[in-house]
């Protein structure tokens, strides 16, 4: 099969069991796209005095775990008989994915998600979270032991640009791989939060209501079948739960993006979402 000129699917990979599921996962989405898949596996650089612990030889030193990784991550892919580039880099970690997206071409990067216990689940990784926050490529993070699904894909809605492109993208794959899609608003009704300001959280859900019908206006003229649903209550708790006990097998959703030090501070709805979430969760970029 020939891939040149074609956008690619890029995977960071650690060697651990989230990592590695990634990849399993990514190699079948590029199987099903057609699209190749590229694995980068980063090795942090060693900082401390080489002498002081009895290392001599500095590049052989580094070669272990850059030859175990490359090892691992060619075991996943050979048991799924697939073709993947595999390089390994030292350096920063967040950077070295941020720039391999951006000068190979590549249009999504998947990685994977640790934590199996509840506040392991609330916190994304450091890597994670500054790649989503620098990095102009639509990231799909994916749980240890989570399948992609795409018969049943959830899009979160807000109105804005950014889940404009997550809605964007949603029919993109819906329309290729044959799946449906329900769309989520939802309206933080608590009332210690508006003040028991009523008349505020029924405008609130009324632009929610119009955002959904605009949405799923669109989703119909790309010929795939929709279903909106209103939710109140705390945003990513009330969609994460909607999406597992609607049976979603993916979670798109959009990301504003941050300059400066409010880059390194997550706490969006969208992140929230990606740390409670079953499913992956397809973080979409703007394309403007």
């Amino acid at each position: 099969m020939n891939n040149d000129g074609q956008k690619k699917i890029l995977v960071a990979f650690d060697g651990s069991p989230s990592s590695r599921n990634a990849l399993r996962q990514a190699i079948t989405l590029g199987e099903r796209r057609r699209r190749p898949v590229e694995v980068l596996a980063v090795v942090p650089d060693y900082e401390g005095d080489l002498e002081l612990v009895g290392v001599s030889n500095l590049k052989e030193t580094l070669r272990g775990p850059t030859d175990r990784l490359a090892a691992q991550a060619r075991e996943v892919a050979d048991s799924l008989s697939a073709e993947v580039d595999i390089r390994v880099e030292h350096g920063e970690a967040y950077e070295k994915i941020i720039d391999a997206a951006k000068t190979d071409d590549c249009d999504l990067i998947v990685m994977g998600r640790r934590g199996l216990r509840r506040m392991e689940r609330m916190l994304m990784g450091s890597v994670t979270a500054r790649v989503i926050s620098h990095s102009g490529t639509n990231v799909l993070v994916i749980p240890r032991d989570a399948d992609i699904g795409w018969e049943n894909i959830c899009v979160a809605t807000d109105g804005s640009q950014y889940s404009e492109a997550a809605l964007e993208l949603a029919i993109e794959y819906a329309r290729e791989l044959d799946g449906r899609i329900t769309i989520v608003a939802a309206v933080d009704s608590h009332p210690e939060y508006y003040g028991g300001a009523t008349d505020f959280v029924d405008k609130m859900g009324e632009k929610a209501t119009a955002n959904l019908r605009d949405a799923a206006g669109k989703v119909k003229a790309a010929g795939v079948s929709v279903q909106t649903l209103l939710l109140r209550g705390e945003p990513a708790q009330e969609l994460t739960d909607m999406a597992k006990r609607e049976g979603c097998g993916i979670i798109f959703a959009g990301s504003r993006g941050r300059s400066g030090i409010k880059k390194l501070l997550m706490g969006s709805v969208t992140e929230k979402i990606i740390g409670m979430a079953c499913c992956p969760v397809f973080v979409a970029k703007s394309r403007d």
